[in-house]
């Protein structure tokens, strides 16, 4: 049985265009339920701390395997990574054919899945965070042809930062970027956030932005909270996880989820705003995970 580290999984993951067409077909499967999955099982093991179990199956493929992430604040202080994982891909048969480290396939999962989730919207794309995410999500949208893309950022050192980056890794990408929130939001039908989770400053107030916008959310409520989500459609990459989190992650006067984001990519968009909410669900790892292991001769 081979492990494989991170390195190893970066360079056997399937191109941004194809991982995007994969998502397409997880979203699909989590919609008409011929996946297997539940809602991220939790425990704290330190003050801020907590591991997540994320377990899925697709026996239509003969897909089975589990994600473990766990997060630690208290590595900060020792200039340790705050956030590890491992993927557990098991065969059909119950015996594990791989584990992997989980970083660099999580990142591209779930900028996947908002490239799937673009097939919603086809107007200007405003992305909020200059973190991994958006280093991630340069690499699918330049994959796609979105550009441009305008990145919004606080602190200007960042946003040139992620300039440098894409200059080298996404050359075919037409990046924007601006500390200006309204200059990032005028023109955009589509705004994707990945901003910390769990801010209270930085929610969208319905006029911010168009009444018929697109919000792709990777930051639970950070960005499209309560106020303008009451306003449109919500949906969800998987309904029943975000159910489970609603409460908890989103608070409880968070509109419920009308369906899955793989009903509108299957039946349409509908009319108005729609908010399409990326927890990250363990099947689109799972789904990557394969073709990594595939390449790994697993």
């Amino acid at each position: 049985m081979p492990h494989l580290s991170d390195d190893q999984v970066r360079d056997l993951l399937p191109s941004p265009a194809r991982a995007v067409e994969l998502m397409r077909e997880t979203l699909l499967a989590l919609a008409d339920g011929s996946a297997s999955v539940t809602p991220k099982s939790q425990v704290i093991h330190e003050p801020g701390g907590f591991a997540n179990a994320m377990p899925a199956a697709w026996p239509e493929r003969g897909l089975l395997g589990m994600k473990w992430v766990v997060v630690t604040p208290s590595n900060r202080a020792q200039a340790k990574e705050m956030i590890d994982g491992l993927l557990i891909l098991s065969g059909a048969d119950g015996a594990t054919r791989a584990t992997m480290g989980a970083a660099e396939l999580t990142a591209l999962r779930t900028a996947a899945v908002t490239g799937a989730s673009l097939d919603l919207d086809d107007r200007p794309i405003t992305f909020f965070g200059t973190g991994v995410q958006a280093r991630s999500h340069a690499r699918v949208i330049e994959a796609l042809g979105r550009g441009p893309l305008i990145v919004w950022g606080r602190r200007p050192e960042a946003l040139e930062e992620l300039t440098a980056w894409c200059d080298r890794h996404t050359p075919d990408l037409e990046l924007r970027t601006t500390t200006d929130r309204a200059h990032a939001l005028a023109g955009a039908g589509v705004v994707i956030s990945g901003l910390p989770i769990g801010l209270t400053s930085s929610a969208l107030t319905p006029g911010e932005v168009a009444a018929d916008a697109t919000l792709l959310p990777l930051d639970y409520a950070s960005v499209a909270g309560a106020a303008i989500s009451r306003t449109g459609t919500v949906v969800a990459d998987d309904p029943v996880q975000f159910e489970a989190l609603r409460p908890l992650k989103h608070g409880e006067d968070y509109p419920h989820a009308s369906g899955a984001t793989g009903d509108l990519l299957r039946d349409g968009r509908p009319e108005g705003l729609v908010v399409a909410q990326n927890l990250g669900s363990g099947l689109g790892d799972v789904v990557l995970a394969d073709v990594v292991a595939r390449g790994a001769g697993a």
